[in-house]
C-alpha cells in the first residue's frame, strides 16, 4: 500500500491530535524516513532574560577581539555529526544520521558524492570500523579537521568527535577571511544566553549555518542527532578567529579547547 493511501485529505480535521500524530509517523515509515513525532517535536528553549539581542544589520563583521583579527556572522544551524563513531551505519544499526545526509547535496561542486564517512576507494563502499574501534561495523565518519599525528586513515579516533567537542564548519566568509581547519571560534545563542568555545573542524555549508551535536546541546538547545534537528531561527552568532591555530593542534577533549581559547585570551560573545 503507498503512503499516500492510509488517510483521505477529507478526514484529517476529523482526527485528534493523537491520530494525526500516529498517522503521520506511520506515513513517515512507509517513506522510510524518522518519524519526528515518534522522537519529539521539541520547542526552541525559552527566551533567557540575560540573553543579549543579536546584531540588528545580520550582515558579516570584522573587527579585532583586543590582539586578535575576528569575523563574526549571525546564523541559523543545522545539527552535524560527521566525526562522531557512530554517526552513520548500515541498515539496522540506529546510526546519529541517515545515508543521505552523508552526500553532497545536488547544487553543490560534487553532487550526490559521500562525504560524511569514508570508503574504500572513490565510489566504492564504506570503510568499516573493525573490531577494536569504538563502534564495530558503523562507518567511519570523518572531518576536515584530523589529527596529524594519527597516521592510521581509518581510525575513528583521528576525526573530530561531534559528540564531545564544540565544532563549526568553515563557511564563505570564514574562508575568505583567511580562518583555516583548526582555528578557533566563539559561538552565542541569543536565545539561550549561553556562550561556548569552538574549533572550525568541517566543511560543506557555504553559509556556515552548522555545528556539532556537542556545540549545539552546550548552547542549551534540546537535540539529540542530524536527522532533522536544527536551530531554526537566525539566532546564532559564530565569531571566527583566523590563524587563531597555526600549529593545528588536535584537541582530545573540550577542556583542552577551552583551556587553549582562554589562554589565548579570547572573548566570549
Amino acid at each position: 500500500m503507498r503512503a499516500e493511501d492510509w488517510w483521505r485529505l477529507d478526514k484529517v480535521a476529523a482526527m485528534t491530535p493523537l491520530a494525526l500524530g500516529l498517522v503521520l509517523g506511520l506515513t513517515a515509515l512507509a517513506q522510510g524516513e524518522p518519524p519526528k513525532a515518534a522522537r519529539g517535536d521539541e520547542p526552541p528553549p525559552p527566551r533567557a532574560a540575560n540573553a543579549k539581542p543579536c546584531p540588528a544589520s545580520g550582515e558579516p563583521r570584522r573587527f579585532a577581539d583586543g590582539a586578535h583579527p575576528a569575523v563574526e556572522v549571525v546564523v541559523k544551524m543545522d545539527v552535524d555529526v560527521d566525526g562522531a563513531p557512530n554517526a552513520y551505519g548500515p541498515p539496522g544499526k540506529k546510526a546519529l544520521d541517515i545515508e543521505k545526509h552523508a552526500h553532497s547535496p545536488k547544487d553543490s561542486e560534487h553532487p550526490g558524492a559521500v562525504v560524511g564517512y569514508m570508503t574504500e576507494y572513490e565510489g566504492g563502499p564504506p570503510t568499516v570500523q573493525g573490531k577494536n574501534d569504538p563502534y564495530p561495523g558503523y562507518y567511519v565518519s570523518q572531518t576536515d579537521f584530523a589529527d596529524k599525528d594519527n597516521k592510521r586513515m581509518e581510525d575513528p579516533r583521528r576525526y573530530v568527535d561531534a559528540t564531545k567537542i564544540n565544532y563549526v564548519v568553515q563557511g564563505r566568509v570564514a574562508r575568505t577571511s583567511g580562518v583555516t581547519m583548526g582555528d578557533f571560534a566563539t559561538v552565542y545563542s541569543c536565545r539561550t544566553g549561553k556562550s561556548v568555545y569552538a574549533i572550525v573542524a568541517d566543511s560543506g555549508n557555504e553559509s556556515g549555518a552548522e555545528g556539532s551535536l556537542a556545540l549545539v546541546k552546550a548552547l542549551g538547545y534540546r537535540a539529540n542527532d542530524g536527522i532533522d534537528d536544527s536551530v531554526d531561527d537566525k539566532e546564532i552568532v559564530v565569531r571566527y578567529y583566523p590563524n587563531s591555530n597555526p600549529q593545528k593542534t588536535f584537541f582530545k577533549s573540550q577542556a583542552e579547547i577551552d583551556a587553549a581559547a582562554k589562554k589565548l585570551g579570547l572573548t566570549k560573545y
